[in-house]
């Protein structure tokens, strides 16, 4: 596990996900409430191929693209350890990070987590809908698997405020889950999430029920889909930098 992650634990071991574990009469849609927060990095690191190192790589790209007196936007930050990946490489330079996410559970636990290993000077957390969030003086801007959260029909909407709110030259880092426009190879790449999570202790109930409480939550899209409306949005280049079966990272410029 990536330093960031152990950061993100704290001193002790974090809390097994076990949260679908028993049998449901009815699956209710996913929320992103106490019971999830509470453990969170271990949803994330037994359910998403790669998330240790996208979040990893997150600084590393960031650190190209911060720029001093600016700000960097974790939008749906959760626990923060998109945040902490940033952060860790960018110390030497002057950056307000304002962390958003419309879950309390979320923020008041990122809260206690950042305030541990960042100047508190340093960070503003907000809890609201991203939506509402007016971007400027932005050098770096996150997106980590959040947009998929989102209403499809407002998420051009919101890129084109990220894009308005960076300064020139900056980035936007979007992380996703993806899904692929021919069906036999979209089935595939569910089959085989499906088997890595097995892999790291999930039941076939657990990966039942979970996939029944966030389909009607989680709408992904395919690569293209991200890429075009990128464009539309006003992002002069694109380029896919990590894939992990259908979970992806982006880069976007202005």
């Amino acid at each position: 596990m990536t330093v960031c992650l152990r950061m993100l634990s704290g001193m002790g071991m974090t809390k097994q996900d076990n949260l679908f574990s028993d049998p449901k009469d009815s699956v209710a849609d996913f929320s992103f409430d106490a019971m999830v927060a509470d453990v969170f990095p271990d949803m994330l690191r037994r359910s998403i191929p790669g998330y240790e190192n996208i979040i990893s790589m997150l600084g590393v790209l960031a650190r190209g693209y911060a720029k001093n007196n600016t700000c960097v936007y974790d939008l749906g930050c959760s626990l923060g350890a998109a945040t902490l990946s940033v952060h860790r490489h960018t110390r030497d330079l002057s950056l307000q990070h304002i962390c958003v996410d419309n879950s309390a559970a979320m923020i008041q636990r990122c809260q206690s987590k950042l305030k541990r290993h960042m100047p508190a000077s340093s960070v503003e957390l907000i809890c609201d809908d991203i939506q509402n969030i007016q971007i400027k003086n932005a050098s770096v801007v996150l997106l980590n698997f959040t947009l998929q959260f989102l209403p499809p029909k407002t998420r051009l909407s919101l890129l084109e405020t990220i894009y308005q709110g960076l300064e020139e030259g900056g980035v936007l880092i979007l992380s996703e889950k993806l899904i692929f426009s021919d069906q036999g190879v979209n089935q595939q790449f569910i089959d085989w999430h499906h088997e890595f999570k097995r892999a790291n202790g999930y039941s076939d109930l657990e990966i039942s029920q979970k996939r029944m409480a966030i389909e009607n939550v989680m709408i992904p899209d395919t690569l293209a889909t991200h890429k075009q409306r990128l464009a539309e949005a006003g992002f002069s280049q694109t380029q896919q930098w990590f894939q992990a079966f259908n979970f992806s990272s982006l880069v976007a410029l202005k």
